[in-house]
């Protein structure tokens, strides 16, 4: 063991607090991501008292690491309290001038913690990475003072981030506000068009139906609409839509026949632009030559896959994500290609959609096969009706989304960065440190 590496457990010990006088509510796991997250685990008539709390500065991991992924889900608890099944470990660091417990997280976010947690566990239904392998492990402990100038630079990376991620999630927000607000509320700007026709050019970019634009009843719609607007079910805008089965992959390595194929579960990254943790497949360019996503096309989810997770998640393909792929783009098996008639509606059916799936609406359209949720797509477009806009409308919600879009994109790439290098970065912090 070189100079500067000492074994962990002389700055750490177990915690083991019941909740017994049910203090604490807040309950939560650990992901393979080393973060705490609301747990999903039903809770229906369970002992609440029998839980483990977690303090602030605490340190929570499951042993277990077979079929995790290849980590181990450890986090350090930023809140207040909480508490977790019993099945995790608590620890915490004994003196924090001598360990910082933020430098102890960056060492447990590396890759190769992971792969060593991974090699170090035993068992044989389940393997383990108990709390004698967690007391082994080694790692450079330099001055406090070097440790927190570490965790600084650390923070400076791992600060935009979360900047990143709450810039996009703003975007997303109001991305779907617009939507409602023009095609809900009805208060989309008067075109020019629009307010020189009525003698009123003082209004354009005056808010519709505040500014006393008119309206018309829509026997279809049951309701008044504004002016050239009109009333469908959703598959007018549909021109066909695919999916299936494409057949056997042809052998790896044949990067001619490779494409890259995006599951329902990569709908929320791929959203952003980001296609590297998308799965490579490879499959004769024949087999799925009218398969291949172009712009203005549209992925919804129809297989969920368990009972539990949601189908009906939609997702465009814009510009911005077709320049940025690799190589061509597939959906995976359970999902569709949706292909409109006009690519101007490209837009504003996404955030129809998205705007009905927010709404929970999609659920109603789901029917459950041998405990796997299905999406029924056919009902759903022939069932679910919405307003047709005029064309001036679209066109000024199409510029708006494309501002939007290229920011979203622009933001996800730099978090696809960031993220995919912050081992590398991480890596490079304790190589400070190292013996030299």
């Amino acid at each position: 063991m070189r100079s500067n590496y000492k074994k962990l457990g002389q700055f750490i010990k177990d915690v083991s607090v019941k909740n017994k006088a049910l203090e604490v509510e807040l309950l939560l796991g650990v992901s393979i991501t080393k973060r705490f997250i609301p747990s999903i685990a039903n809770t229906v008539g369970t002992d609440m008292s029998k839980y483990k709390i977690v303090k602030q500065h605490q340190f929570a991991y499951g042993p277990v690491t077979s079929r995790n992924g290849e980590k181990i889900s450890v986090a350090l608890l930023e809140e207040d309290k909480c508490i977790v099944s019993t099945s995790y470990t608590v620890f915490e660091i004994v003196d924090t001038e001598q360990l910082d417990p933020e430098y102890l997280m960056m060492w447990f976010r590396r890759s190769e913690f992971d792969r060593y947690a991974r090699y170090m566990s035993h068992g044989t239904v389940r393997e383990l990475f108990g709390w004698q392998e967690m007391c082994d492990v080694e790692l450079p402990v330099p001055s406090i003072e070097k440790q927190r100038e570490i965790v600084r630079e650390y923070n400076v990376v791992n600060d935009r981030i979360s900047l990143n991620e709450q810039l996009t999630q703003k975007l997303e927000e109001s991305a779907q506000a617009i939507y409602k607000q023009w095609f809900v509320d009805f208060e989309f700007p008067i075109s020019k068009k629009y307010a020189q026709s009525i003698g009123n050019p003082e209004l354009e970019g005056k808010s519709y139906k505040s500014s006393g634009g008119k309206f018309e009843y829509n026997d279809e719609a049951g309701k008044e609409l504004p002016l050239g607007w009109s009333f469908s079910p959703l598959n007018i805008f549909v021109e066909s839509f695919t999916g299936g089965d494409w057949g056997k992959d042809t052998p790896k390595g044949n990067y001619q026949c490779a494409v890259q194929c995006i599951r329902g579960t990569d709908i929320p990254r791929a959203r952003v632009g980001s296609l590297s943790l998308t799965p490579l497949r490879y499959i004769l360019k024949k087999n799925i030559e009218n398969r291949v996503l172009n712009e203005g096309e549209l992925i919804i989810e129809i297989s969920g896959g368990s009972p539990v997770q949601a189908t009906g998640r939609p997702f465009l393909v814009n510009k911005y994500i077709v320049s940025s792929a690799k190589y061509d783009l597939i959906c995976s098996n359970f999902c569709k290609t949706i292909k409109l008639t006009r690519k101007i509606y490209s837009e504003y059916f996404y955030r129809h959609l998205m705007y009905l799936y927010a709404q929970g609406r999609m659920f109603i359209y789901e029917n459950s096969t041998t405990g796997v949720k299905n999406f029924n797509i056919d009902s759903f477009l022939l069932l679910e009706e919405t307003i047709i806009p005029d064309g001036d409308s679209l066109d000024s919600f199409n510029v708006l989304m494309d501002v939007i879009s290229k920011n979203t994109y622009l933001f996800g790439k730099e978090l696809e960065y960031l993220k995919n290098n912050e081992n590398i970065l991480i890596s490079e912090f304790f190589f400070k440190v190292r013996e030299h």
